[in-house]
């Protein structure tokens, strides 16, 4: 997911944020010394991913928190369904709730989208895959929630895979062109990805000698067409406008993978809650 230092960085930064110098409420209501039990309730039907993070935002506030957790990534828990217990001080619990929560409902949330649209494609196949679509600073940690979710991740960033889109096309003048510069340019095991907005740009890609082939916003019906022009070839991704409603039907035209830009930038965080017990 991230290494234990890269996540630590990321909490630090993100309570520090949250913090400041200093929780101007909690100091003038608690001195520090009062003990409290903080139970974390799931308001929805959910994907539970993320809880190793949010266990490690209390203890990085303060190692002495107990922390219980009650479900593992990966679970699918219900409304109602106690997650966890936080128990120890009331005001270190209250300092690390908000980055905690912003973490944990995000993740679950991202894991939870997830799951619906590997449901919908279910038994035809498809793999569904993330983008970069992603938060800046938390690419990791919502990739690991897509696969969480049931789905599976594309590149992680430029560094990791080539994608030729419709600006390097035009920028190098044409698809054959840029492939060719490709090849020139990164090591022969890398795959090389076009993406595609019609069938004469399909033959393109084909000739030369692309791996895999992006089918970028093209209607059922033409995706179909694709597909068994390309007749192995190459694999196929199909992306662009990609809904719950609609990736079923996507999947059934037998493209190897459907990327889902909402996976990440449009999940609605989960609904949870962290309560003091009386």
């Amino acid at each position: 997911m991230i290494s234990d230092i890269r996540l630590k960085e990321l909490i630090r930064t993100a309570l520090d944020e949250d913090i400041g110098s200093g929780d101007l409420t909690t100091s003038a209501i608690l001195t520090g010394d009062e003990p409290g039990v903080a139970r974390v309730i799931s308001k929805g039907e959910i994907i539970v991913a993320g809880i190793a993070v949010f266990r490690e935002v209390f203890h990085a506030l303060e190692s002495s928190l107990r922390f219980e957790a009650y479900f593992c990534d990966g679970q699918p828990a219900g409304k109602g369904d106690l997650l966890a217990c936080i128990s120890g001080s009331l005001k270190s619990i209250l300092l690390a709730e908000r980055v905690a929560l912003n973490l944990f409902q995000r993740m679950c949330g991202i894991a939870t989208v997830t799951h619906k649209y590997v449901e919908e494609a279910k038994g035809t196949g498809v793999r569904i895959l993330d983008t970069r679509k992603t938060t800046p600073g938390l690419r990791s940690l919502e990739k690991y929630a897509v696969k969480t979710g049931g789905g599976f991740n594309h590149r992680f960033g430029l560094y990791d895979g080539v994608m030729i889109k419709d600006n390097h096309i035009t920028a190098a003048g044409g698809i054959l062109r840029a492939v060719r510069k490709v090849v020139g340019n990164v090591p022969p095991t890398v795959k090389i990805e076009v993406e595609v907005k019609n069938l004469q740009e399909v033959e393109e890609a084909l000739a030369a000698g692309a791996d895999i082939i992006m089918l970028d916003n093209m209607g059922t019906d033409e995706m179909k067409k694709a597909v068994s022009l390309i007749n192995g070839r190459a694999l196929v991704e199909a992306s662009g406008n990609v809904t719950l409603s609609n990736v079923k039907r996507i999947a059934e035209t037998d493209v190897d993978f459907i990327s889902v830009g909402a996976l990440t930038h449009s999940a609605p965080a989960a609904d949870i809650s962290l309560v003091f017990r009386d």
